[in-house]
């Protein structure tokens, strides 16, 4: 963000791959970088002042959109990459109806009669579980709960069918219940639909039983990267453990930890790793270089100095591996499992 002579650079050297019908979840805390990411991959940062550095790639079906023109790049936003932003009430129009929010989107990329459109405005609304939805395409985004808010969003992001959707923070500010409701309609419809799923939050919880890769992101940059099994079973990042051990669970008898301090400042980019300051397992190196990726598997890479062959042995925190224990027990009980 800024100048060719003065600038943030609020994402650096972000890489990922996400096949057809995968869900790829992409964690960190408020400020990291993850929605200017997602919003790299739609090529949404201009209108921030954002811009992606010369020798980037964005690979989409075969593709790279950065060479694309507004007019190509149109007609593959909101058709065949859609995005569900985090704030609903601020993304939906209030002087338009929902209806008309949903069409407009269908008329954006296809010839079609208002009466066809109207129709598959309905079917949208059924496909997300909106009761009533003739009646609700009359409503205005004021005169729905922020539960049914989200899945207008949902609705208008699946109108034609999309390859790829970026749920960026679907679940804020929205109850557990309503939250738990959500991601089991996101899963269900992107196994109808076989969409590749980019699942932005700052809830690891959220992605535990939803994505099939996770990245862990902090102060720009990719800190953890894993199958989703590998994560929860055998973190390596201590960020990725201090996130752990900051998660709540019914069964939590110890006081949760909260991460000390603040993300750095990147307009003044620490030197050495930039969890250093708030990391209780930092070693002096940690302030002098940036850490590289060390492979734990040849799917599970974390940017830590605890993974050189010199550094100490440090293990997991013993309530993090407890808390994980419980989770994955939650989670076969919720499926049915004995």
């Amino acid at each position: 963000f800024g100048k060719a002579t003065s600038y943030v650079q609020a994402v650096d050297d972000v890489s990922f791959q996400i096949r057809k019908g995968e869900a790829f979840g992409l964690v960190g805390e408020s400020g990291c970088g993850k929605t200017v990411t997602s919003k790299a991959v739609m090529r949404l940062l201009s209108r921030s002042g954002g811009i992606i550095k010369e020798g980037s790639q964005i690979q989409f079906m075969g593709q790279d959109i950065l060479g694309l023109s507004t007019r190509e790049l149109n007609r593959i936003r909101g058709s065949k990459m859609s995005m569900i932003f985090q704030d609903s009430m601020t993304s939906l129009n209030p002087t338009m109806t929902i209806g008309n929010q949903i069409m407009e989107n269908i008329f954006t990329h296809e010839k079609t009669t208002r009466q066809k459109a109207r129709e598959r405005a309905i079917e949208l609304l059924k496909l997300v579980e909106i009761p009533n939805p003739e009646t609700r395409l009359k409503n205005y985004p004021h005169q729905l709960s922020g539960g049914m808010r989200q899945r207008v969003m949902i609705a208008i992001a699946l109108a034609l069918n999309p390859s790829l959707l970026i749920a960026d923070e679907p679940t804020t500010a929205l109850d557990v219940t309503i939250q738990a409701q959500l991601m089991d309609l996101l899963r269900s419809l992107k196994e109808r639909f076989s969409m590749s799923v980019i699942l932005v939050t700052h809830d690891l919880g959220v992605v535990a039983d939803f994505a099939d890769k996770v990245q862990v992101m902090y102060a720009g940059t990719i800190v953890e990267r894993g199958t989703v099994d590998e994560i929860f079973d055998s973190p390596r990042h201590p960020y990725t453990w201090a996130l752990l051990s900051s998660m709540p669970d019914l069964d939590t008898d110890e006081k949760l930890d909260a991460i000390p301090g603040t993300p750095p400042n990147m307009i003044y980019p620490p030197v050495g790793d930039a969890f250093a300051e708030r990391n209780k397992y930092a070693m002096k190196i940690d302030f002098e270089m940036q850490p590289p990726m060390f492979e734990v598997s040849p799917t599970h890479w974390a940017a830590t100095w605890l993974l050189h062959p010199d550094a100490p042995k440090v293990a997991v925190p013993k309530a993090i591996t407890d808390r994980i224990k419980r989770m994955k027990k939650l989670g076969g009980t919720e499926h049915g499992e004995q």
